[in-house]
């Protein structure tokens, strides 16, 4: 199967995707009307309406939970409305799977990447549509061709041949998009496709974004990063507890007014105002390194004190994570807990020496899909809750329960399998289940990724009152002015090694950024 045809465009003198000229184009491609879905428990959905313009970016906005991921999964055939209608092209449609929904022009870049990682990504983007030769067996030279010309048109640097599993988060985000257009849709889903990518990468996409609007197609964008919405959006929808709120374009708001909306209430303050660290050094590294990986880290800890770690995609900031928490075990260096050396050397000697990690991917290495929300939180503690072989369930549950309200975990019970919650209610009852182990020293690894500005805020003022109460913290975060809002001190890598570590007043973005890439001050 050759590329034809795709996104509909026909290449101009400038390398720029042109729109080919169409009969009589509708002034919608997708409407969604009066849509409502509920699931056991919860009205996910209540009468929503949505409507897609050829050509133009729509960013969906909403607090996690508002229903944005049940309504794309609705348009993409994943599940089927209780009531309402969607119309494509002005004429009504039901998709009752997901292939019915790519044959009619739906794509869908998921926040959740699903990719297999011991295939090829040629093989990935081609699955279920292989080119046959003649014997009908599958083509894999014409396969891996298609792959570098659908990779030319997108100016995306992989392999073809190259296994997923190799690559970073980043390089999978960039097949997962790749993928989807592909399929040459009208209509493009994209549910947090900046999640795990650089700025670099960001940019990049952003000009892909560009080409797919010039060339009609219609973007449907979510987000939780309000400068993508103002750098891309030609209009705005906001959702609120399953609910339409409305609809403005991107030109006429703000970010004050598009929070109100999304919220339901003013953020006066995003990051709150901290107490000085005590004096107290809970955790010392020395000269810590990971052959091959990382080396030379060294850092002290104290007690209430937030350390941010900056730093580009293969800074090796997640790789530090992992070793201090035992999950690769340095290969040199030293890590003392309270002035002792430990040899942290398995994830369960770092629980019990007062260490939790708050993982970079949640689906991956985080939730246990197929569990409730309860089971989730619950597996750091249950043998602290277990006597003479019984687990004292009721006073497990009432833990579970009250870091539930704490962190405000939306959910209809505690039975819930915890696959069905957001993607920012699934965070935060991670979050639940290390706070339950009570850690002198918490590491937090991408911590808000994929989670909204008011969960975020409700996130940051729960860091700033365990640090308060005396409980170390590590954070590790890709978005710079979270690290400089929440962080006493910023630790900044560059491949490997530590380039800097800059006091809360001497941190900016600028700096952070000059050591993050290695580049010399000027002064």
């Amino acid at each position: 199967m050759e590329i034809v045809n795709m996104l509909s465009t026909a290449p101009s003198t400038h390398g720029v995707m042109t729109q080919l000229p169409t009969a009589m184009a509708p002034e919608y491609l997708l409407e969604i009307v009066n849509v409502t879905k509920s699931f056991p428990g919860v009205v996910a959905l209540s009468d929503v309406q949505l409507r897609v313009r050829p050509g133009t970016v729509l960013a969906l906005m909403g607090e996690n939970g508002a229903g944005k991921s049940t309504l794309m999964k609705i348009i993409a055939g994943i599940h089927q409305p209780d009531t309402g209608e969607l119309r494509l092209r002005g004429q009504a449609v039901s998709f009752e799977t997901p292939l019915a929904a790519l044959q009619a022009g739906i794509a869908m870049i998921h926040q959740e990447l699903n990719l297999m990682p011991f295939m090829s990504i040629a093989e990935n983007i081609w699955l279920g549509r292989e080119p046959l030769n003649a014997m009908r067996m599958v083509d894999h030279r014409r396969m891996h061709r298609q792959t570098r010309e659908l990779f030319e048109r997108l100016r995306i640097d992989l392999d073809p041949e190259a296994p997923v599993g190799s690559l970073s988060i980043a390089g999978r985000q960039m097949v997962e998009i790749a993928k989807a257009v592909s399929y040459d849709s009208d209509v493009l889903i994209m549910d947090e496709p900046t999640s795990a990518i650089t700025d670099k990468e960001v940019a990049h996409l952003f000009s892909i974004i560009a080409d797919l609007k010039a060339a009609g197609k219609g973007i449907i964008y979510i987000t939780h990063k309000m400068d993508e919405v103002f750098a891309i959006a030609d209009e705005v929808a906001v959702f609120r507890d399953g609910a339409y709120i409305g609809l403005q374009s991107a030109d006429s708001m703000d970010g004050d007014g598009l929070i109100s909306m999304m919220v339901g209430r003013e953020l006066t303050q995003l990051f709150p105002e901290r107490r000085a660290p005590r004096d107290q050094v809970v955790l010392s590294v020395r000269d810590l390194g990971l052959e091959g990986v990382f080396q030379g880290v060294s850092f002290d800890l104290r007690a209430g004190e937030v350390l941010g770690i900056a730093g580009l995609m293969g800074a090796g900031r997640t790789n530090v994570a992992e070793t201090l928490f035992g999950v690769t075990p340095a290969s040199q260096g030293e890590i003392r807990i309270d002035g002792e050396p430990v040899n942290m050397n398995d994830p369960c000697l770092a629980i019990r020496k007062g260490l939790a990690l708050l993982t970079e991917d949640r689906k991956d290495t985080g939730i246990f899909a197929c569990l409730s929300v309860q089971e989730n939180m619950e597996v750091t503690v249950l043998p602290n809750f277990a006597s003479r072989g019984f687990v004292q369930r009721q006073r497990l549950r009432e833990l579970c329960e009250e870091m539930r309200r704490k962190l405000r975990v939306k959910t209809p019970s505690l039975e819930q399998c915890i696959a069905n919650l957001s993607g920012g209610n699934q965070q935060k009852a991670l979050l639940a289940r290390w706070l339950m182990t009570q850690p002198r020293v918490l590491i937090l690894d991408e911590p808000t990724r994929g989670i909204d500005v008011g969960a975020k805020a409700e996130i940051y003022k729960l860091i700033a009152e365990l640090a308060a109460e005396g409980m170390a913290v590590i954070m590790i975060s890709s978005e710079l002015p979270e690290v400089l809002g929440m962080s006493d001190r910023v630790m900044v890598m560059h491949e490997g090694a530590v380039t800097g570590i800059l006091e809360r007043d001497e941190a900016t973005q600028e700096r952070v950024m000059q050591l993050a890439s290695a580049t010399p001050s000027v002064h």
